[in-house]
């Protein structure tokens, strides 16, 4: 059996929540940027039509949930980035 197999995912803790974590930013970021597209629609149907008190709210809101959601999904993703890469033995980039 050689010593420089790849480790088994499942038998790994480590590996484990770090997939886990990985899951969660792919959902943050898809929120994040889903909320900041309905942001810019809102934007843009205001343009077009009226900018009630609805749309304004729909705007500040989904930016401000989207930055709250998104902001973390892309910190905790370049640190599960990292941790793969120190895994795998490749330069750290800086």
């Amino acid at each position: 059996m050689p010593t420089d197999a790849a480790p088994d995912p499942t038998a790994d803790p480590v590996l484990v929540r770090r997939a886990r974590i990985a899951k969660l930013v792919a959902i943050g970021q898809r929120v994040g940027y889903g909320l900041f597209a309905v942001a810019m629609v809102g934007f843009f149907v205001g343009l077009a039509t009226e900018y009630s008190s609805a749309i304004v709210n729909l705007i500040v809101g989904s930016l401000l949930v989207g930055s709250a959601v998104l902001a973390p999904a892309i910190v905790f993703g370049y640190a599960v980035k990292a941790a793969e890469r120190e895994d795998a033995g490749l330069p750290s980039g800086h």
